[in-house]
């Protein structure tokens, strides 16, 4: 049985009166046997979940929005009804969005870079009408902050989505301005490796982040041009 079937019959099953994520992060854990299915299973149900709280932050969700999210996830034909009303749920949901977000973090056992992935994909989702709106900014700051992501760390991911073009390419980087040549060249690969959808699913993201990892090499790739240019390295 696939993923999205077994998420299907979770949400399925959900009561219209219950706590949804705590009724939600104890069916993951449950339901799902290996950690690879577990971190897929975690990271769709945290994108739904946490887009479903941004867009009532926000106060309205455009088909733009709407689009972008499906851009993240291929859900079959038969499971689209569980994840639209997943989504609905969590809109609806008493509970707050860092109480999800807190909860939500306790399904990775990994590091910080899951976390990165999470938050990126909401501001993939936020920008989509063509600009992060103040309080979209500041619910993916407070979920970061609850992820336990650093000040400089949400700098550097946000200023890839907020008009990278014109954007510090040694924060786009998170490079000291004062690394060498070498240093420069050496952090650049590695990031970008870091990039590379291999490493992405192997986190538990799905294929379909793709559309998010081009965007942020992209990025990536501007700003590091930027400071050969700047520097006239090859």
């Amino acid at each position: 049985m696939s993923i999205w079937r077994r998420l299907g019959d979770i949400i399925h099953r959900i009561p219209g009166s219950c706590v949804l994520i705590d009724h939600v992060v104890e069916a993951v854990r449950s339901t799902f046997g290996t950690s690879a299915e577990r971190r897929h299973a975690a990271f769709s149900i945290s994108m739904i979940a946490l887009s479903a709280k941004m867009a009532k932050a926000d106060g309205v969700v455009t088909g733009d929005e709407v689009n972008a999210f499906k851009q993240l996830f291929e859900i079959p034909d038969g499971e689209k009804r569980n994840v639209a009303r997943l989504f609905n749920l969590a809109k609806q949901d008493v509970a707050g969005f860092e109480a999800y977000a807190r909860k939500i973090s306790g399904l990775f056992a990994e590091g910080a870079e899951i976390f990165e992935d999470i938050v990126d994909g909401l501001f993939h989702i936020a920008k989509a009408d063509g600009m992060v709106h103040e309080a979209e900014l500041e619910f993916i700051a407070r979920v970061a902050r609850v992820f336990g992501l650093t000040e400089p760390a949400f700098a550097r991911i946000s200023s890839r989505h907020v008009v990278p073009e014109e954007g510090d390419p040694y924060l786009i980087l998170g490079i000291d301005r004062a690394a060498t040549n070498e240093d420069v060249k050496r952090h650049y690969r590695r990031i970008v490796a870091e990039t590379h959808p291999d490493k992405l699913m192997a986190r538990g993201v799905p294929a379909e982040f793709i559309a998010i990892a081009t965007a942020k090499l992209a990025a990536l790739n501007g700003a590091y041009d930027r400071i050969r240019q700047e520097r006239a390295f090859a």
